[in-house]
């Protein structure tokens, strides 16, 4: 029996028609990231309902902020189940510990996680910007043979849980700091790929990137863009450097007819 199966009896007609279909799911935490507020009352009983009909969901929450701020965090009140916002995420082999609110972590980009992991050639030496709680930096440690994999990250605790994946995962070639990018990356050597998923800044720490990406070297450069505008991601790019594009890729939606993207662009030199 599914959810709405289940709830068929239990509400209205009109309260039954307008819960939500979907939700995101990470490790055994499940989140609504729209909940009608005609349905206030009925939380607890839906997130219940939720839980009885999945063995693999603990807690039920709802998001009640947009991702926002400087470390791209978001708000959940949990209206069912165990009262913890942390879990462990499993994807790609990686194995993932966050908290679902003090950390920003999306589960619907994990194919493109992987599909970067398979680009890596052996030997290469990989730098992931904005790096939270490892999940780029562990899928290529775990699905490739590059030689080393650095991140950086300035949530702090994004960080800890990070290092704790680290461990968690028993990888050896990956280096992590905690800071600013615009600090600690000046401080650091150059590297055979760069990924910036960071769509809604990422056009900011360009020049930088770029200076710290060896010749013919690969950048993964993320963004949203509406449908039919990709080139505009392109253009941001060439703006401060030459170099080729290799792909443009479709990472998942973001809004009505808007994307994540990423461009695959190999670097020549800065302009």
């Amino acid at each position: 029996m599914n959810l709405k199966e289940s709830l068929k009896s239990k509400l209205s007609k009109k309260e039954f028609s307008l819960v939500p279909r979907a939700f995101d799911q990470i490790g055994n935490v499940a989140i609504f990231s729209e909940f009608p507020k005609e349905l206030k009352k009925k939380e607890k009983l839906i997130g219940d309902a939720l839980i009885k009909t999945n063995n693999q969901i603990k807690t039920v929450a709802i998001k009640t902020e947009k991702h926002s701020g400087k470390f791209r965090t978001k708000k959940v009140r949990i209206i069912a189940g165990e009262k913890t916002k942390e879990t462990n995420y499993k994807e790609n082999g990686v194995t993932l510990r966050l908290d679902v609110e003090k950390c920003y972590f999306s589960p619907r980009t994990g194919s493109e996680r992987l599909r970067i992991a398979n680009l890596v050639k052996k030997g290469e030496s990989v730098l992931v910007l904005f790096s939270g709680i490892a999940p780029f930096v562990l899928t290529i440690a775990k699905n490739s043979k590059a030689r080393e994999i650095y991140g950086i990250e300035i949530n702090p605790t994004a960080h800890k849980y990070a290092e704790e994946n680290v461990k968690l995962n028993k990888v050896k070639n990956v280096f992590l700091y905690k800071g600013d990018v615009r600090k600690i990356l000046p401080k650091l050597k150059k590297f055979d790929r760069v990924l910036m998923p960071h769509p809604t800044d990422a056009a900011s720490y360009l020049v930088l990137a770029l200076k710290h990406l060896k010749k013919n070297g690969i950048l993964h450069f993320y963004d949203f863009q509406e449908e039919g505008s990709f080139d505009k991601a392109v253009e941001k790019i060439k703006k401060k450097a030459k170099g080729k594009v290799l792909r443009i890729v479709k990472c998942g939606d973001y809004g009505p007819r808007i994307y994540r993207i990423c461009v695959d662009f190999r670097f020549e030199k800065v302009i």
